[in-house]
């Protein structure tokens, strides 16, 4: 376990690594000067230059590279002051540091991914079991045929609808905003109650899918018939046999899709007009801010890897035929 551990988090400072070299010297191919980005249009040469040397653009790429990768280990001094590790640089467009701009915007994105999965979980996993459970008998068809019906839809449709019904038509709820959970939990609750809404009804569907088609196929294998005829009860034999054996595949896309969501929910951010990582990281790209797109890059990044490591190691516990040699 140890050994595979560190052989998959040495991996995983490899592939940062990657990740920030072709994101950094990919900035560098698009005609644009940083410095001019940074002071605007009316900027007298001279303030270009001093800018230029503030932000260290006076220095050859590979130099600035090495500044920025060896600032998420020891932090970096720049003009406006000390930038402490991690440091991710300095916002050419705002002057912010990038770690700090992240940070802000994080506790959205959080609140977002964990009210949704909490949601979808539940009813994804338990609708599921149910149709798997009822197998052939009118709930399975109802639950199989909803799932169907709502897997097809998205959020960049589904958010509109729900926003035009409940908020603009009937007003039974207010526009979808960020309350910190530590200032009000309740407001915090309901302002996001749409979106997570919204997210559970598209992710429930795909997860009832899958727990039901995973389940069933669980209920075939030798070890559970063999549970059966030894004349154990068969809600023991669901639950404590098959439903375990049918986790693996779910984590592994519940790994994915939560590392997406951490990363950014892009479409969920913009439809609800809510200030997250996903929207950080398109107007990082439109005002080409090269720190804050590589910083937001390199987040993403340590979530998608990270849990892939977590969801490797939940295989050991879901399935003891697993072997992490």
């Amino acid at each position: 376990m140890l050994q595979f551990l560190i052989r998959r988090l040495t991996g995983a400072v490899v592939i940062m690594f990657l990740i920030g070299a072709f994101t950094f010297f990919l900035f560098y191919t698009i005609p644009q000067d940083f410095a001019q980005l940074s002071c605007g249009k009316n900027c007298s040469p001279e303030n270009i230059a001093v800018i230029r040397e503030n932000l260290g653009l006076d220095k050859p790429i590979t130099a600035q590279f090495w500044d920025f990768m060896s600032g998420i280990i020891v932090g970096r001094d720049f003009a406006t002051g000390h930038c402490s590790a991690p440091c991710l640089g300095q916002s050419f467009s705002t002057g912010d540091f990038v770690w700090d701009s992240i940070m802000d915007r994080f506790p959205l994105t959080l609140s977002l991914t964990v009210g949704g999965l909490v949601i979808f979980l539940i009813l994804g996993l338990g609708s599921g079991l149910l149709a798997a459970w009822k197998r052939g008998t009118a709930i399975d068809k109802t639950v199989s045929g909803a799932s169907m019906l709502l897997s097809s839809f998205q959020i960049y449709f589904l958010g509109p609808i729900a926003l035009g019904i409940f908020v603009y038509s009937t007003g039974w709820m207010e526009n979808p905003k960020y309350i910190p959970f530590t200032e009000n939990p309740v407001g915090w609750a309901v302002g996001l109650l749409l979106p997570w809404a919204v997210m559970a009804t598209i992710f429930t569907a795909q997860y009832t899918r899958m727990s039901r088609s995973t389940m069933i196929e669980q209920l075939q294998e030798e070890h559970v018939r063999t549970a059966r005829a030894k004349g154990m009860p068969a809600r023991y034999v669901f639950f404590r046999y098959a439903w375990r054996g049918s986790l693996a595949p779910i984590v592994t896309i519940l790994g994915m899709d939560l590392s997406g969501l951490l990363a950014g929910g892009v479409v969920t951010e913009f439809t609800f007009d809510l200030a997250g990582i996903g929207r950080l990281a398109v107007e990082s790209s439109l005002t080409k801010d090269l720190p804050l797109t590589m910083g937001v890059m390199l987040f993403g990044a340590f979530f998608i890897l990270l849990l892939n490591i977590v969801v490797d190691l939940a295989y050991a516990y879901i399935d003891p035929r697993v072997r992490l040699a």
